[in-house]
């Protein structure tokens, strides 16, 4: 029941902008013979990472990072049945990017690197190049993929926590040992196949996204109730002990922290007239991607 209110409550709030900003918009950017306001992709990318960004580093720091104080485990193997332990921060990334392949939308995302602990996550071709001018310029790199017919969008993965960093160096199939705290450890990469959406498609995206963040959580609570003793999963965050937040406590903090963010960057594509960051669409056209 509560999970259906705060998805209902969400959807209102999202629909409730679109219209305000729809009736208060300037006239809209027909392109290619659709009529309608219509948002660059890039941009939406942009707001969707901002998302994941939240959630990726509450995960991180708010529940993995203080392990030591709830005395909860985290390991790469936390899917088989004899380990107590939950997923790491990159294994949360990843089960959201599976409920957004599950989803009816093509919304795609993937964590890579050149040096990734599994060899599956190793950028090659294109993408490694993109990293690599990521990696030296320090901007996004946007970009669309010819042979699946996908914009791609490209951002800088930063170790934000210890916990991470020590990880990585002292894992036996680490291909790099010396990480250090800020550095860019490998990139999130968004695809989509349209090169613009509509303020209706956005908010499903938003929502959708949302929904995924809530299943891979949903997921480490269901392996919880395995354990032989239970954390006590109420309103209480690891940092308090042996305690995780339930679900819907999860949620909610996603809400207060990216709600807000997410409401100003819809307000500020109007006031840009649903024009991307220029040098983002400029960039990519000229070195002919797009």
């Amino acid at each position: 029941m509560m999970k259906h209110r705060n998805f209902v409550l969400l959807s209102l709030f999202l629909s409730t902008v679109i219209v305000y900003l729809f009736v208060t918009a300037p006239p809209p950017l027909v392109t290619e013979g659709k009529v309608g306001p219509k948002i660059p992709v890039a941009r939406v990318f942009e707001i969707l990472n901002e998302e994941n960004k939240i959630v990726r580093n509450m995960y991180t720091k708010d529940i993995v990072g203080n392990s030591k104080t709830s005395g909860l485990k985290y390991s790469e193997y936390w899917k088989e049945s004899d380990v107590e332990a939950g997923p790491l921060p990159a294994q949360f990334l990843r089960a959201t990017a599976v409920s957004l392949e599950k989803s009816k939308l093509r919304l795609g995302l993937f964590l890579g690197s050149d040096y990734p602990i599994n060899s599956s996550n190793k950028f090659s071709g294109d993408q490694l190049e993109r990293f690599l001018l990521l990696k030296q310029s320090g901007k996004p790199q946007f970009f669309f993929v010819k042979d699946v017919a996908l914009y791609s969008y490209m951002f800088a993965d930063v170790a934000v926590v210890k916990p991470c960093v020590e990880c990585h160096n002292k894992h036996k199939d680490s291909p790099k040992t010396d990480w250090k705290l800020d550095n860019v450890m490998g990139a999130t990469t968004w695809t989509y196949p349209e090169e613009y959406v509509t303020y209706d498609e956005l908010v499903e995206l938003i929502l959708t996204l949302r929904n995924a963040f809530r299943n891979a959580y949903s997921l480490y609570i269901k392996k919880v109730s395995s354990f032989k003793v239970q954390p006590e999963i109420r309103e209480k965050w690891p940092k308090d002990g042996y305690f995780l937040p339930s679900v819907d406590v999860f949620m909610e903090a996603i809400n207060q922290k990216a709600s807000s963010k997410t409401f100003n960057a819809i307000a500020q594509l109007r006031q840009n007239g649903y024009v991307a960051n220029s040098d983002v669409i400029s960039g990519a056209r000229d070195t002919g991607k797009i």
